[in-house]
């Protein structure tokens, strides 16, 4: 066996990092001659353009622009190279295939790595299907398939390291349990200011959610904590290297919540070797595809207001437009339209009569197109009847009577009227109200689309190839109707439906699968991010019996009572004190509402002036709707921006009886709880919040 010993290991490492460097140091010089052939290129070009003809000048263009590639191509390699410099491999495994004489050592890490003289591959992508043994199987028989063939074979050698900075920290051997012991270990590191990658710590049912390759629509109902949204990411990254002949990154579009999450995962999948995949919001798609036309209300500011103003109306509208049944009638009324919105006459031109029925008919022969794209085909339609029934062309002016009339036939004139109307059709006019300054409550937004697309269509993303939706609960099925039209993809969507900051509008994984019926569903129950005392806590709040949680010990979670508002700002000023003595790396104090959270802000702000200990107290960040980006340290914010991140620990303030009372406010405090991973404190002033009983 080679390298039996941990010793041995440490010598192989040096070895491999001997020949990365060798690498590196080829690729440098590459890089270097690129550069200088492309300077070169581009002056003998700038200094003999005159001399050119256009065949020159074309030619040239096609010679830089290979150049460039090829540059761009050496230049990622170095980046890759330097990468696994730090850490060229996590995981090993000796795997000997059915009539194999001896076993094939597979070291795994982030990129493979071959050398190009002797014909070897030292180190193998964790994506590569030999990896995914490594994943799936303990010691004993293993398979592995690749695109043309299933291999067979007995694993004798598993082990594990963990390598940072190019020296071997540590390594773990031989064990069933191999993967939990570095996951533990894992799991108890402080939080940074970015998402990490997973790669080391992949479990087997995570794998199968990675590597699944012909899910045309991926669904991942997990538990907070499950890794759902990195699962996600490094799925992103499989998909890109299983098919890197057909699909980049700029061809995938990652629908996130906001843009602190967005800068919170952004860091993923550069560190698995891919570039940055482009990223939007709901809102910013809305305003897109609604031309900027009609001002909203965000989705930030309806659950704003559902938080402070929860009136019954208001809350009726949202409920009723987050429900299959609103979907289902606005079919229903599409249907009506279609039989209703054109009224044909007979039409007589240049000595021709065109009936009715002929025009009605054309009008609904178009019937895949949207209902006002159909008007100019059924007008080209009325033109050749009239042409062939004279038996001559037709003047300027008899073209432009038709033009002029046909249109009239249909009594529609746009999607706002549509969808008003639609309010009137149903009995239901006081479901439909717009507010102050004629802008649009959220949930109207994307029932407007929607007649928008099938009144008018709409721009669709044929550029994309794969759609990524996260928070999926946050969704309504209007709005995955819509999705489903803009994006023709195929999609991962990933969420858990006991984490809506919205209740009214919550969606679960079996019912985005009746907008999608083709979607695959992975349910994932096992919660990594929290420690066993404050997943238990949190299970009190809103009770999942399907979670398992990791059995990772901590300290219990603190629930602290003060007399007075001023005593309980006090005792948050004090927990951030011995946060900043603790050597953890993120403090989430996260509030109900932004108002609080604003409010809290500058206190804890004024306090950390006036005192003492301002000297040896990190700057504290306020995280509102227009933040873009998110840092370790103590971070005051709201559970809705909370979402999908984490911290080391975690405090709640205002947790009364007055603040936490409803049902949302029960999700609310559950979510907030759930962003914990070492430590979790909640206080209130006078009466606790019920939901702490």
């Amino acid at each position: 066996m080679l390298n039996p010993t941990e010793q041995d290991e440490k010598h192989y490492l040096e070895e491999i990092k001997a020949r990365l460097a060798q690498a590196l140091s080829r690729m440098e010089s590459r890089v270097r001659e690129y550069s200088e052939e492309l300077r070169e290129k581009k002056q003998y070009i700038f200094e003999n353009q005159s001399g050119m003809d256009d065949a020159d000048r074309v030619a040239a263009g096609q010679s830089i622009d290979r150049m460039v590639n090829t540059g761009e191509s050496a230049v990622e390699r170095r980046r890759k190279l330097l990468k696994l410099m730090q850490s060229p491999y996590f995981g090993r495994i000796d795997f000997k295939a059915q009539h194999d004489e001896k076993a094939t050592l597979i070291y795994i890490g982030l990129a493979t790595f071959t050398d190009d003289a002797e014909r070897v591959n030292y180190i193998f992508d964790w994506r590569a299907p030999i990896s995914s043994l490594f994943y799936d199987f303990e010691l004993g028989a293993a398979t592995y398939e690749t695109l043309s063939k299933k291999f067979t074979g007995q694993i004798s050698l598993k082990r594990q390291y963990k390598i940072r900075d190019g020296r071997m920290e540590f390594m773990i051997e031989n064990s069933v349990s191999i993967l939990d012991d570095v996951l533990q270990r894992e799991l108890s590191k402080s939080a940074d200011d970015k998402m990490k990658n997973i790669v080391a710590t992949i479990q087997r049912d995570q794998n199968q959610v990675i590597r699944n390759e012909t899910a045309s629509v991926m669904i991942i109902q997990g538990v907070a904590g499950s890794g759902k949204t990195s699962i996600a990411l490094h799925r992103i990254a499989f998909l890109l290297y299983r098919f890197r002949d057909t699909i980049k990154a700029k061809d995938i579009l990652i629908l996130s919540p906001n843009k602190v999450f967005a800068d919170y995962i952004s860091n993923v999948l550069p560190e698995l070797g891919e570039e940055y995949i482009p990223e939007t919001g709901i809102e910013e798609l809305a305003n897109v595809l609604l031309e900027n036309k009609y001002p909203f209300q965000t989705f930030f500011q309806q659950v704003a207001a559902l938080l402070n103003h929860p009136h019954a109306e208001f809350i009726e509208r949202i409920r009723f437009k987050s429900s299959f049944e609103f979907l289902s009638q606005l079919n229903k009324y599409f249907i009506y339209l279609e039989n209703n919105s054109f009224k044909p006459v007979d039409l007589k031109v240049a000595g021709v009569v065109v009936p009715s029925p002929f025009v009605l008919e054309k009008f609904r022969s178009w019937s895949r197109m949207p209902m006002s794209k159909r008007i100019p085909e059924v007008v080209q339609e009325v033109l050749q009847y009239v042409r062939n029934g004279a038996n001559r062309k037709l003047s300027g002016g008899e073209k432009a009577r038709v033009w002029e009339v046909v249109p009239r036939m249909f009594n529609i004139r746009s999607a706002f009227d549509v969808y008003k109307g639609f309010f009137e059709w149903i009995g239901k006019p006081e479901m439909f109200r717009m507010m102050q300054g004629m802008k649009l409550e959220f949930a109207d937004v994307f029932p407007l689309l929607y007649c928008k697309i099938r009144l008018e269509g709409i721009q669709s993303y044929d550029h994309i190839k794969h759609l990524l939706v996260d928070e999926m609960q946050d969704y309504t099925p209007v709005q995955y109707a819509v999705l489903s039209r803009v994006f023709k993809c195929k999609k991962t969507i990933l969420g858990d439906v006991n984490q809506p900051v919205n209740p009214y509008s919550a969606s679960s994984a079996e019912s985005i699968e009746e907008v999608f019926p083709q979607g695959e569903i992975v349910k994932l129950f096992r919660s990594y991010r929290s420690t066993w005392e404050i997943t238990q806590f949190s299970l009190r709040i809103c009770p999942n019996p399907n979670l398992v949680a990791m059995e990772r010990h901590g300290a219990a979670p603190e629930v602290l009572g003060f007399a007075s508002a001023d005593a309980e700002v006090e005792g948050i000023y004090k927990a951030c004190v011995n946060f900043e003595r603790s050597g953890n790396q993120s403090l989430g104090i996260i509030c109900k509402t932004q108002r609080q959270a604003e409010m809290l802000f500058e206190k804890i702000s004024n306090l950390i002036q006036a005192r003492s200990e301002q000297a040896a107290m990190r700057s504290i960040h306020l995280l509102t709707p227009e933040s873009t980006s998110f840092s370790s340290g103590i971070i005051i914010t709201t559970v809705h921006l909370s979402k999908g991140l984490e911290f080391d620990a975690v405090l709640v303030p205002f947790v009364t009886a007055g603040n936490y009372s409803s049902d949302i406010d029960k999700r609310m405090l559950y979510i907030a709880c759930t962003r914990a991973m070492h430590t979790l404190t909640l206080t209130y002033e006078k009466e606790r919040s019920v939901f702490l009983e």
